[in-house]
């Protein structure tokens, strides 16, 4: 079975409530009739009833009736979803008059929902930008209780089973906080982890703090952060599995972390690794990806209180379908 039929069968194991807020959208649609028929999730689609039966039908979506369909211009809640969102933003200055407005909005109507625990995680983005559904997650929901910078994890599939967890690791972040500091890297690195957990299964995940030293090879301000940030995730998971400072070679070949980081149990056999910067992450998954030939999947957003994750505009239908499995696992509590 592969990494991405486990998640899909993870996610049939225990259905999660998942909001599809771009319903009007053909790709996202046709997603969750299939999502639907292969109950990998309990779907909420928020949209215009009459666009989306026509557009169902057009498509022959024999599923759709299935799902719980919300029209924002008309639902029931409304007002009392306002009133909760004028709440919780007054110290914004928010109105109820801009509360009012926001909730007919299908990105915040869905984070709504979630915080009114109606569902379980929302995914957006074949229309939207990344900004449009991170911002009503970040001010509806919020960050997960001690984490303040929200990551992107990505999964790589590689066909070098020595490496990693049979092949297969979990790195970032590669998506959202280019700079981060210490603290914002320690929690990058139990994000991540956690990720492993709950979207690869990964029952032992094994973090490796990455950089362009080893335990003291190099000295630099960045490498200093890097040490920082392994022992402030140690001190914020003390169960966590952690080393660093490392060079991806002594985080994944045994023989290499034998040599440079003597004793340390990370070195040689990490299956989560952690990139200093947004700038490494991005551009080493993507050289991975296409010189490697690596499947990447994701990138899958962290850090949020319940999960909200990002498509691309460019998105296929499976896209948006495994999307949805991997959401529903980062749902399960």
């Amino acid at each position: 079975m592969t990494l991405i039929e486990k998640i899909i069968a993870r996610a049939q194991s225990n259905r999660q409530r998942i909001v599809l807020p771009e319903a009007e959208e053909e790709r996202t649609l046709i997603a969750a009739d299939k999502a639907l028929a292969n109950k990998l999730a309990d779907i909420i689609l928020i949209g215009n009833p009459d666009k989306v039966h026509t557009l169902a039908k057009q498509h022959g979506l024999t599923h759709i009736g299935e799902a719980t369909l919300i029209d924002p211009e008309n639902y029931e809640r409304s007002e009392e979803l306002a009133q909760l969102l004028c709440e919780l933003r007054k110290s914004k200055g928010m109105t109820i008059e801009q509360a009012r407005t926001l909730v007919k909005n299908p990105l915040y109507l869905g984070c709504m929902i979630i915080k009114t625990e109606g569902a379980d995680g929302q995914i957006s983005g074949a229309l939207s930008t990344t900004g449009e559904t991170l911002r009503p997650a970040l001010q509806i929901i919020k960050c997960s209780p001690g984490i303040t910078c929200v990551s992107g994890a990505m999964l790589l599939i590689t066909d070098k089973p020595e490496y990693g967890e049979d092949g297969v690791l979990v790195v970032g972040d590669v998506a959202v906080t280019p700079m981060p500091d210490a603290d914002q890297l320690a929690q990058i690195a139990v994000c991540t982890a956690q990720t492993a957990k709950s979207v690869a299964g990964f029952e032992d995940p094994r973090v490796a703090m990455l950089s362009f030293s080893t335990k003291g090879s190099a000295k630099h301000e960045v490498v200093d952060k890097v040490v920082e940030a392994t022992r402030l995730a140690k001190e914020r998971c003390p169960e966590l599995k952690v080393d660093g400072e490392l060079q991806a070679d002594a985080a994944l070949v045994p023989s290499v972390g034998e040599k440079k980081a003597p004793g340390s149990a990370i070195a040689g056999h990490a299956n989560v690794l952690v990139y200093p910067n947004l700038e490494v992450g991005n551009i080493s998954y993507k050289l991975v990806q296409r010189l490697a030939g690596a499947i990447a999947i994701g990138p899958i957003l962290q850090g949020i209180a319940r999960p909200v994750n990002d498509l691309s505009r460019g998105c296929s239908v499976d896209d948006i379908y495994y999307l949805i499995a991997i959401t529903a696992c980062q749902a399960m509590k």
